[in-house]
């Protein structure tokens, strides 16, 4: 790539680019190198819209602009202060960080007023969530929720507790959708991120159409691995990743409707190039091979019809 250089640290010098040359993009893992992140903070980084990517021209799936390095890099405090950025915790460093203990702070997540930002499971199989740290330090200097630190937690938040609420998988779905349409302006590709967090029996209701389901599959958001296809942790997992509560799975069946309607007016799915019917292929004209000079006999009908014509004659 003559005119370019790409840094290989943060530490080194990038060679100024020539007048009029083109900056080129950075494939995901060599942006994460050049930003001195782990790739699980740098796609985090990029789902939470900190470092911004573009389409790869060639259909490669993201990449990362040469600009879009240099501001990043350009922030102050690079790169500890972008670390801290995306660093997560589980319950009890979250807790430790909020200054409560490990069951309020479960409590807290589980009536959704902290939101997780990732999951994993662990060897047993049970659910890990993952919390910014930033946005925990954030709730806890809120003075609007000092009651909610410390001393019993309100009534009414006990009796939705004591009923079985658990508002993590929701709103980690709710915050996951919000990654997946950021990465994309495709009007299907919009509609596969709604659909793939709905059962497909749920999907088939509001998409009739079998061509475009087949095209909304197409544009899946891939899943993150958990386990060994048919596993007991990837079935935990793609129950975490489907809707489950009525509200929101009807408010995703609404929303994908329209998706699908803004899609089609937009670009239809592709459908097979029909085949002509049996009527019209009896009277199409004759094929070059098929067609007889004037006086000369036509062809011998070939199959069980001709041998029934040749014997009437």
């Amino acid at each position: 790539m003559s005119g370019n250089t790409i840094t290989q640290s943060s530490t080194s010098t990038a060679v100024p680019v020539a007048p009029g040359a083109q900056r080129p993009s950075l494939a995901l893992s060599t942006a994460a190198r050049e930003l001195d992140l782990r790739r699980g903070e740098f796609d985090l980084a990029v789902q939470l819209g900190r470092i911004r990517t573009v389409p790869d021209d060639g259909g490669g799936g993201r990449r990362v602009t040469r600009p879009e390095i240099d501001r990043v890099r350009s922030e102050a405090g690079f790169p500890t202060a972008l670390r801290e950025r995306v660093k997560v915790v589980g319950t009890t460093e979250g807790a430790t960080l909020m200054d409560v203990t490990a069951t309020r702070f479960t409590r807290l997540a589980r009536l959704g007023l902290i939101v997780p930002v990732k999951f994993y499971l662990n060897r047993y199989r049970a659910v890990v969530w993952l919390y910014l740290a930033e946005e925990l330090r954030q709730f806890a200097a809120d003075e609007q929720h000092a009651r909610l630190l410390s001393g019993r937690t309100p009534e009414d938040l006990r009796d939705q507790l004591a009923a079985g609420l658990d508002l993590r998988p929701r709103n980690w779905r709710g915050r996951h959708r919000g990654f997946l349409l950021r990465q994309t302006e495709d009007p299907w590709a919009r509609a596969a991120v709604l659909a793939s967090l709905l059962d497909p029996v749920q999907v088939a209701e509001i998409v009739k159409d079998p061509y475009e389901r087949a095209h909304l599959n197409r544009f899946r958001p891939p899943s993150a691995s958990h386990g060994a296809p048919d596993s007991a942790a990837a079935h935990l997992a793609s129950r975490i990743m489907t809707a489950d509560d009525p509200d929101e799975i009807g408010w995703l069946r609404a929303d994908l409707g329209h998706a699908v309607e803004e899609a089609r007016e937009i670009r239809p799915a592709p459908r097979p190039t029909p085949k002509p019917s049996p009527r019209a292929a009896a009277h199409r004209p004759p094929r070059p091979e098929e067609a007889t000079s004037p006086g000369e006999p036509p062809q011998r009908s070939r199959g069980l019809l001709g041998w029934l014509r040749r014997r009437n004659h």
